[in-house]
């Protein structure tokens, strides 16, 4: 009688990317969780009417905003696996647009309709963030009635540009594109800067000026395909790019890096978090893909990062409402139960949202990739063996 035995890859073999990668629900967890202390704790408080301690502890939370910048990279990297591992498809322009647009444009127009019932917004912001253009909607004279639209706009720009990029470049001239684009992005804010007539922060609203997270990401995902990096090799770079993103820090401290009051420090300030992001992103893909994983799955994190899309859009609506209701005062006490009741009902809402009304978009994508299944088969094999990752 013949034995026969399977052998089980340890968790430590696994490959680093996988049709399913739940550490990446985490990062996502991250960023948004980030984004919601940032709007509860920082984002229009008047610091210096708190007292000292208490000012220097919320400051804090002006990091929170970097959130956006960790969703950029992220999005980066996931959208750009994507696209390079279904290069071959017949359908895949339209496999991508389409799924795209089941994930994306429920919850958005729901949200403009909410913003143009309750007369939130204007109806020239709506009409232009219809179109995505709430980033732009300064250079037609039109004020950004809610904030967290510009970053949608600049993910849309991204999607509908980069697949033809990623369909008609080589690998490695795609690695040079996203070098390219990380170059020049602190060129372009350094001239928007001057050539704006009261330079701010929103400078890196437009596109082109917040280019290069996305960028990031994407090359950290072509450098995986491309050299076939071991679990050792990612971890190299989680190393070198945290120690870069220190040593930029350090060196630009003297010269502003951390304000973007300055010309030096809009154009650079964001620099050394791109980097450091890439860092914790290769890090979650090197314990999520070894024995450890769990550390880096965090169910915590992971409810976050499945709700994170209708929290983002609806949370600063929800803090708005409070507010209008319960004026802000200047008070530790307040603004903190501010947080909780505000942000536990952003959360209960994102979690209706997703299971009640998303997922049911969500479940379309789903069918159009059975029905599609003869291009499925059309997909190369990846560099791990693998059919093309499908963690969308």
């Amino acid at each position: 009688m013949h034995t026969f035995r399977v052998r089980i890859e340890p968790l430590s073999e696994r490959p680093i990317l996988r049709p399913v990668m739940p550490e990446l629900d985490s990062v996502r967890g991250i960023a948004i969780v980030a984004v919601l202390l940032y709007h509860g704790l920082y984002w229009h408080v008047n610091l210096a009417a708190f007292p000292r301690w208490q000012g220097i502890l919320l400051s804090g939370f002006w990091l929170g905003r970097l959130g956006v910048n960790l969703f950029f990279v992220l999005s980066g990297f996931l959208i750009t696996g994507l696209l390079i591992d279904s290069k071959s498809r017949l359908d895949y322009y339209r496999r991508f647009y389409v799924r795209r647009a089941l994930r994306i444009l429920p919850a958005y127009v729901a949200l403009l309709g909410i913003l143009a019932v309750t007369r939130h917004a204007s109806w020239a912001f709506i009409l232009l963030s219809l179109a995505y253009l709430a980033n732009f909607t300064r250079l037609f004279g039109v004020a950004i009635a809610y904030p967290v639209l510009w970053s949608l706009a600049v993910e849309e720009h991204f999607y509908l540009l980069w697949p033809w990029v990623v369909r008609k470049l080589s690998m490695r001239s795609l690695a040079v594109c996203c070098l390219v684009i990380i170059a020049l992005s602190p060129l372009l804010r350094l001239w928007s800067f001057h050539l704006a007539a009261r330079p701010s922060y929103v400078i890196n609203d437009y596109t082109w000026n917040s280019a290069d997270g996305l960028a990031c990401g994407a090359l950290l995902a072509i450098s995986i395909r491309l050299y076939s990096l071991s679990r050792v090799a990612l971890l190299s770079i989680c190393a070198y790019c945290a120690t870069a993103a220190a040593g930029l820090i350090v060196i630009g401290w003297p010269f502003g890096i951390l304000s973007r009051h300055n010309a030096f420090g809009m154009a650079l300030q964001i620099i050394p978090w791109q980097v450091f992001f890439v860092a914790l992103l290769a890090l979650f893909l090197f314990v999520g893909s070894g024995s450890r994983a769990a550390l880096v799955q965090s169910p915590f994190l992971r409810f976050f990062g499945e709700i994170s899309y209708g929290l983002y859009l609806i949370h600063i609506l929800v803090f708005d409402a409070f507010d209008h209701f319960s004026p802000l005062t200047f008070n530790l006490a307040h603004l903190l139960f501010r947080l909780l009741i505000a942000g536990c009902v952003s959360v209960l809402l994102a979690y209706i949202s997703r299971k009640q009304f998303e997922n049911r978009f969500l479940r379309l994508k789903d069918r159009i990739t059975v029905r599609s299944s003869e291009a499925r088969e059309r997909r190369p094999l990846n560099s791990i063996g693998r059919r093309a990752n499908v963690y969308e």
